[in-house]
């Protein structure tokens, strides 16, 4: 009897000119079904990577959930993004310090077509997934979850669900974030609720707001922001706040209620 497993990839960015690697998740259905399967792209933090598939235990919280017939098979793709927000910042890919004594690094590069241009393109090549936008579904975590909004946003022909899972939204541009963004342009370019107040969202996309009621970084109130302009524009949507800190923890504690959303 065949079983689920996770394939991981390394492969070298032409775009950022380095190795980079990915996580995919195939589950055991995968051989047996032989059709094509809806795939999920789900974006690890700021401090984060590929190993989110393992540290989340995702395959296994999958595998529990296909077993019990709470949600049908699908591909689950955890790509490294680094610590980049998932934006265009810079033409030449490189490594800066975050402004202030945080120590942070911050990748800038072109991230976005990075993701965009070379993880999808491989990931339909290499795996049988649905190369449709209806079965193609993007999320995840704190600053993966700002970067699934963004991509879902910017790129409406590519997905039909996004989820942001105490998605790093803040309201104002922070001074350890200018390295991300030369002028409030290239802000207000990403920043997923300056896209929805000012541009049109298809009603076609799905979207999945939530935060713990203590967040550190209080970013519940980005989801109450966004969600209200979502609602305003009658696009599909929830918002939710849950019991917890801004931690894996959290994340964990309600990853079954993310896989039955983007099941659905």
């Amino acid at each position: 009897m065949s079983e689920s497993n996770i394939k991981n990839i390394n492969f070298h960015s032409d775009i950022l000119d380095k190795e980079m690697g990915i996580n995919v998740y195939l589950p055991k259905e995968y051989k047996e079904i032989g059709k094509p399967l809806p795939v999920l792209y789900f974006l690890h933090g700021r401090s984060g990577n590929e190993s989110i598939m393992y540290d989340l235990n995702i395959n296994v919280k999958a595998d529990e959930m296909i077993e019990n017939g709470k949600i049908k098979p699908l591909v689950i793709v955890c790509p490294r993004i680094e610590n980049s927000r998932g934006v265009n910042s810079s033409s030449i890919s490189k490594e800066v310090l975050s402004p202030g004594n945080s120590g942070i690094i911050i990748n800038v590069g072109m991230y976005e077509d990075y993701f965009i241009k070379e993880v999808i393109p491989l990931i339909d090549k290499e795996f049988n997934t649905i190369k449709t936008k209806e079965g193609r579904y993007i999320g995840g975590i704190s600053a993966g979850g700002y970067a699934a909004l963004h991509n879902s946003f910017r790129h409406q022909d590519l997905f039909s669900k996004v989820g942001g899972h105490m998605p790093a939204m803040e309201l104002t541009l922070e001074e350890e974030d200018t390295p991300y963004f030369k002028d409030m342009s290239v802000w207000e370019k990403y920043d997923p609720i300056t896209i929805a107040k000012n541009n049109e969202i298809s009603k076609d996309i799905k979207v999945y707001l939530d935060a713990g009621n203590q967040d550190e970084g209080h970013f519940y109130e980005g989801c109450k922001v966004l969600q209200e302009i979502l609602d305003k524009k009658q696009i599909t949507s929830q918002n939710h706040i849950y019991e917890g800190h801004h931690n894996g923890e959290y994340i964990i504690s309600n990853l079954e209620k993310y896989l039955e959303f983007y099941n659905s």
